[in-house]
């Protein structure tokens, strides 16, 4: 009898083992806050990627990824560092995300460059970041800001307008932005007739809206936060009067935005990172087979950020923190057999063979020697009352 009772233990000992060995991944992301509308899909094409690697099989021998997520705020440092902690002393082998720069700044200075964690951000696009001090565990599949203010100046001059006002959001992202984007205007001679910062979760913004309708302007750009603040000063200008043409950087963008306003902001546009190549296409494909809207902004940089890192595990045999920090630039760029969206068993059978990939995601992935996008955009229009792509940049 004591032989089957400690048989017995044994076996459930062996099942409660390999639940608990589970490999445990991070994804930290606005879920509160002034993006809230857009993390939903973000988390859920991580998240895919991270099925799609478990499914197969074939990451290391047939282990299985378990999601814990944590909600950055994408604005209030202190509460992302600890929600961040949380994931940390939980074992989580690397993180997705953060989103916001500021927040992302915080989170790999404070908890995942000090614990030997590899973050791969999705959206974090602070010009500040490429110089980051992360003895190499910080990447992002985003671009930085120092090409996306160029691009957004560039369409705003192909669109005639002549003088415009800025406002920006008051912190890392808001300001970078802002620097790039109005040197680049005015090198392309147009008047910036007024520059303000504004802050977010206020009850009002008539204020801010006053002293941008009193400089004036044919345009204002709103270099912000869709769900908070930019969106409230867009309220008030349209109310007011004051304009009815917006310039929206890509916090700006998503469905809440229209959702809201519609119609009213056809002569609107805007960029974004992105891309219409192969890669595009496939993720969006099987994101619609996952019942996923691919069409918000960094739905395929969320997806390609979890692929790598389940990538560079099995690049290096292991699934430990050390080992992701090792591979991802080997798995990101060539040489190797390119690999796009639901081919991660392909590219994780090649690896276990010793191959090499290129890992081409949703969005061209392509690596600097600092570990973040060099990217594509996308210029992005309001017609009928809904985001339309007008072309890639």
């Amino acid at each position: 009898m004591k032989k089957l009772v400690l048989a017995a233990f044994i076996f459930a000992s062996t099942i409660s083992s390999n639940v608990s060995a589970d490999i445990k991944m991070g994804v930290i992301l606005g879920f509160t806050g002034p993006i809230e509308s857009l993390t939903p899909a973000m988390a859920a094409s991580a998240e895919l990627a991270f099925k799609e690697a478990s499914d197969s099989g074939s990451l290391l021998g047939g282990q299985k990824i378990s999601v814990e997520r944590a909600d950055s705020t994408c604005v209030d440092s202190a509460a992302a560092t600890a929600a961040a902690e949380g994931l940390v002393s939980g074992g989580v082998v690397a993180i997705m995300g953060a989103d916001c720069s500021g927040v992302t700044g915080a989170i790999a200075t404070n908890v995942a460059v000090p614990n030997g964690v590899v973050m791969i951000s999705p959206s974090a696009t602070s010009p500040g970041l490429t110089d980051l001090n992360d003895n190499g565990y910080f990447f992002r599949t985003a671009p930085s800001d120092a090409r996306g203010g160029q691009i957004l100046a560039d369409i705003t001059k192909d669109r005639k307008v002549k003088s415009l006002a800025v406002t920006h959001t008051n912190n890392d992202y808001g300001k970078g932005l802002a620097d790039v984007y109005v040197a680049a205007v005015k090198a392309h001679g147009i008047n910036v007739t007024v520059v303000t910062a504004h802050e977010e979760g206020k009850g009002d913004y008539g204020a801010e809206v006053a002293t941008l309708a009193a400089a004036g302007g044919d345009a204002l750009a709103v270099l912000g936060y869709l769900d908070q603040a930019g969106g409230s000063i867009i309220q008030g200008s349209l109310d007011s009067g004051a304009f009815d043409v917006f310039v929206l950087s890509d916090g700006m963008i998503g469905d809440s935005l229209t959702d809201r306003f519609g119609k009213d902001l056809n002569k609107s546009f805007g960029s974004l990172p992105g891309s219409t190549g192969k890669g595009a296409g496939k993720f969006a494909e099987v994101a619609k087979a996952a019942g996923i809207d691919s069409s918000g902004p960094y739905t395929g940089e969320s997806y390609d950020a979890a692929a790598l890192i389940v990538l560079a595990m099995q690049a290096g045999g292991k699934a430990d923190r050390a080992t992701v920090q090792a591979n991802v630039m080997d798995v990101a760029n060539a040489p190797g057999k390119k690999i796009y969206p639901g081919e991660l068993k392909k590219a994780l059978d090649l690896l276990a063979k010793g191959k090499a990939i290129d890992y081409e995601g949703a969005t061209a992935v392509q690596f600097t020697d600092v570990g973040e996008a060099a990217g594509a955009f996308l210029e992005k229009e309001i017609k009928g009352g809904k985001f339309k792509t007008k072309k890639q940049r």
